[in-house]
């Protein structure tokens, strides 16, 4: 027996209900370290883009600086450049530096020239005395106080050195980093290609957004929380119809997915029983296969993590709360990894409204409504019912609460990851 198999599938009491052996599941951590070690993803395809669609997408090479910026002294108020050493004192206004020109004369002896911000100071000059410091008498000021060398004066290459490192691969690219590589000169990008993502949903009872539903059937909503989601961590997403739980026909468009997409999430079908097809289905389509199967977390834990020939394969419940939030708790990283950017929630601290107590010894994903009151911040508890579409539209975000956590009190200070829209 390997190790992925002794790992996720070992003898142990059944859960009540569930058919999951509950020694044998794993914490989310735990899972996607296994996860990674042997899923054997294929490194990301990098490609080039003009810098005009660049934003929001993944650098797939470190940017060093060409040169120094900014290249010569520049005045950081609007004043009169001069020489440090003849203040105080009486200076001959001796003319003005203007934007986009370098003062072309050395300057003369006890003169200062008008400069504006951000104007290039001369190569005499070693200062900057704001307006409002000086007296202006006809073409003379009057500097009442010694002004220090370098005051006000942005150095050269304080912003950056030739040769330094201003922007590492992997980052994702925002109008901070449209800026940066403008200033260097950087108008074609290289980024990694974004992941295409088939989404796939299954379940006897689910008809299309635009069927009418009878009493039985549900519209298949986790297909378009999962597929915005996706987008939000930078894939592409190719929809595909939802397939009842049959095998057959759920194996065949599972291998369209795998054969036309970077990697399949699929909802539905992972818990234990004779008609959930999901983990069965995908061991006999590829190596490794299923990886994990079975998390000890609330809500999701008939997660499946697989991975067939390097492509990623992610089992995600059939309900919607537990889908969605497992796609933003656990398989995140998963879909980062794919794209090549870092995994970087983000998440704000809040004060808990109320005590709050949970199972001890599992994991716990809890959707909270943030409020602020001006005092504090505060994190309202959301009742969880995992089959719920609306619930987490409700909710700001999650916190999560591990294995050592079984109560906290009103007023704990805890740590939400806010949502991917």
């Amino acid at each position: 027996m390997n190790e992925k198999r002794r790992i996720t599938r070992g003898s142990s009491a059944l859960l009540p209900g569930s058919g999951f052996e509950a020694a044998a599941l794993l914490a989310p951590q735990q899972a996607l370290t296994l996860y990674f070690s042997h899923a054997k993803m294929r490194a990301p395809a990098i490609e080039f883009v003009p810098l005009d669609l660049a934003h929001s997408r993944v650098l797939a090479q470190r940017v060093l600086a060409d040169a120094a910026y900014p290249a010569a002294p520049r005045s950081a108020m609007d004043g009169f450049a001069l020489r440090s050493a003849e203040t105080p004192g009486r200076l001959r206004v001796a003319g003005e530096v203007l934007m986009g020109h370098a003062w072309p004369q050395t300057l003369p002896s006890q003169a200062a020239v008008r400069i504006p911000t951000g104007g290039v100071v001369p190569p005499d000059a070693d200062a900057v005395v704001p307006f409002e410091d000086v007296r202006v008498d006809g073409d003379s000021i009057e500097v009442d106080s010694a002004v220090p060398a370098g005051d006000a004066v942005t150095p050269a290459g304080s912003d950056m050195r030739a040769g330094e490192q201003i922007l590492e691969a992997g980052r994702r690219i925002g109008g901070a980093e449209l800026g940066v590589l403008a200033t260097l000169g950087i108008t074609t990008v290289p980024v990694y290609r974004r992941p295409t993502i088939a989404v796939l949903s299954s379940g006897d009872e689910l008809v299309e957004a635009d069927a009418s539903p009878g009493p039985a059937q549900v519209r298949d909503s986790n297909r378009w929380a999962i597929g915005g989601t996706l987008q939000a961590l930078g894939a592409l997403v190719r929809h595909f119809p939802s397939v009842p739980d049959v095998a057959q026909r759920f194996e065949g468009l599972l291998r369209e997915a795998l054969a036309t997409a970077d990697a399949v999430v699929l909802t539905g079908g992972s818990s234990v029983g004779e008609r959930d097809l999901t983990p069965r289905i995908i061991e006999r389509l590829g190596a490794p296969g299923v990886i994990v199967h079975g998390l000890r977390v609330k809500p999701g834990k008939p997660t499946v993590l697989a991975s067939i020939d390097g492509k990623p394969v992610i089992g995600l419940p059939g309900n919607p709360t537990s889908a969605l939030m497992i796609l933003e708790a656990v398989a995140a990283p998963i879909v980062c990894e794919l794209g090549g950017a870092r995994h970087e929630p983000e998440q704000t601290e809040a004060r808990l409204a109320a005590d709050y107590k949970k199972r001890p010894g599992w994991t716990w994903f809890v959707p909270v409504r943030l409020e602020d009151t001006g005092e504090a911040r505060i994190a309202y508890p959301l009742e969880m019912r995992s089959s719920m579409t609306s619930l987490l539209a409700r909710a700001s975000g999650f916190m999560t609460l591990d294995e050592t956590v079984d109560k906290l009190p009103s007023g704990h200070v805890v740590r939400v990851t806010r949502f991917k829209r």
